[in-house]
């Protein structure tokens, strides 16, 4: 149970990460300062459900999507966070495509440095 714990911790803030990257580097996008908690904590709820079933149909009826599935999920997440939140804003197309790719990447980047660096327990488990 404290390897799924520290998994969902890995989790939320790699995508606190990079949702806070979108921010910086978007001008359009943005997230009220007292709504960034529940953006992150519903971004992260979205992606984690979003992802079986995505990976299930991508499987059936789209095997080339199984390459993208992170980004997909991710893409998938900032939509339906920015129509339950008001107080999160893309900001238009070309937003949500510059930042589904911006907050996949910080994600990974931070998932990864605190998998290695930080805690290395889950990094030991998932080589098992």
């Amino acid at each position: 149970m404290k390897k799924h714990a520290l998994s969902a911790l890995v989790h939320l803030i790699g995508n606190s990460v990079g949702l806070l990257l979108a921010v910086l580097l978007l001008p359009g996008f943005s997230i009220d300062f007292g709504a960034f908690i529940i953006v992150v904590l519903l971004f992260t709820v979205v992606e984690v459900a979003a992802l079986p079933l995505l990976r299930k149909l991508s499987e059936k009826n789209i095997p080339q999507l199984m390459g993208g599935i992170s980004l997909a999920t991710t893409f998938v997440g900032l939509m339906v966070t920015n129509l339950l939140v008001p107080r999160f804003t893309i900001g238009g197309i070309s937003n949500l495509l510059a930042s589904t790719l911006l907050v996949w990447l910080g994600a990974l980047i931070a998932g990864v440095l605190l998998t290695h660096y930080v805690f290395p327990s889950l990094k030991a488990s998932a080589t098992k």
